[in-house]
């Protein structure tokens, strides 16, 4: 077994070999002068099971390119099974014809990285199920919920918690998590008028007097949860906090988290953190780095991932 770290985030392949006391394998992935990715492999990986760790975030298409030509790279060493672990899958919010000629984005990067070499996928929480079925190869995606699930009890204990849902599409995510707190669920009732651009309409349930937890998969403006917070307090909640796998954080929404409502952002280090998100005083990271190194060890011994998460 063994791991290729490629730029998009280092810290978290770092954490990923150490968990599995495991070197990671030599190699270079660097820019010509025209900026073309070049990749090399400095240790032999003939008959061996490798593990690619790259987030797909941004720069989005710098680093889906690394990921293409370093599988390709391993594919033409004689790697025996290559394994694409993407944190954040990008391209993944493109899951459908949102329009008359429009691409299915999340599709052709799920082709390209098929032709490019990987046999199969390792990813986390991606946004929309149906993504797995893009791939013609065996998809394991991975959740956030326990890793929450557990650091809700601990800093929530003996509060009276409420998971809410910011708009229809992630309820099936919120309710998952209330089940394994035991807790009630809530809905924001949401209309998007333009991409990027949200207005709450109401919320659904009763959250006076209790501490809400935003649950979301993606959180990129921050537009979206800074107006459910802003809701949930008009609705006479005690408290908004947030728990969200993969914090994009793009443009000024580390500024928007902080002059709203919400007591704490809980992102996952899917992503690697801006000097930005380090700083701020409500956002905080939890690493997803031992669960992606068990469900490496998993595939590598050829046992039951998905038994992870009974």
């Amino acid at each position: 077994m063994k791991i290729v770290a490629c730029n998009s985030n280092r810290p978290l392949a770092e954490a990923v070999a150490a968990a599995l006391q495991l070197p990671l394998t030599r190699a270079s992935i660097r820019r010509f002068a025209d900026m073309e990715v070049f990749v090399e492999i400095h240790e032999n990986v003939r008959g061996e099971d490798v593990f690619v760790i790259q987030s797909t975030s941004y720069p989005a298409n710098d680093n889906v390119m690394e990921l293409l030509i370093t599988l390709d790279a391993l594919r033409r060493g004689s790697a025996r099974r290559v394994t694409a672990v993407i944190p954040y899958f990008g391209y993944a919010r493109q899951d459908r014809k949102s329009g008359p000629r429009t691409p299915i984005s999340a599709k052709l990067v799920a082709n390209l990285i098929t032709e490019a070499g990987a046999n199969r996928v390792l990813t986390m929480d991606l946004h929309a199920g149906q993504i797995q079925g893009f791939f013609d190869i065996p998809v394991d995606n991975l959740y956030a919920a326990p890793l929450f699930s557990r650091d809700i009890q601990e800093r929530f204990r003996g509060r009276d918690i409420i998971i809410v849902s910011p708009d229809v599409g992630g309820v099936v995510r919120a309710r998952a998590l209330a089940t394994r707190l035991n807790c009630d669920l809530a809905i924001i009732d949401k209309r998007r008028e333009r991409a990027g651009i949200s207005e709450v309409m109401n919320v659904i349930g009763d959250v006076k007097n209790r501490d809400c937890i935003l649950v979301d998969d993606i959180v990129d403006s921050g537009g979206t949860l800074c107006n459910a917070a802003e809701a949930l307090i008009a609705q006479g909640a005690n408290s908004v906090n947030v728990y969200v796998t993969h914090g994009v954080l793009s443009g000024g929404a580390v500024a928007r988290i902080a002059s709203s409502p919400i007591a704490m952002m809980t992102i996952t280090d899917s992503i690697a953190a801006t000097e930005a998100v380090r700083v701020a005083e409500n956002i905080r990271q939890l690493t997803i780095a031992p669960l992606l190194a068990e469900a490496m060890r998993r595939i590598s011994d050829e046992t039951s991932v998905s038994s992870l998460f009974d």
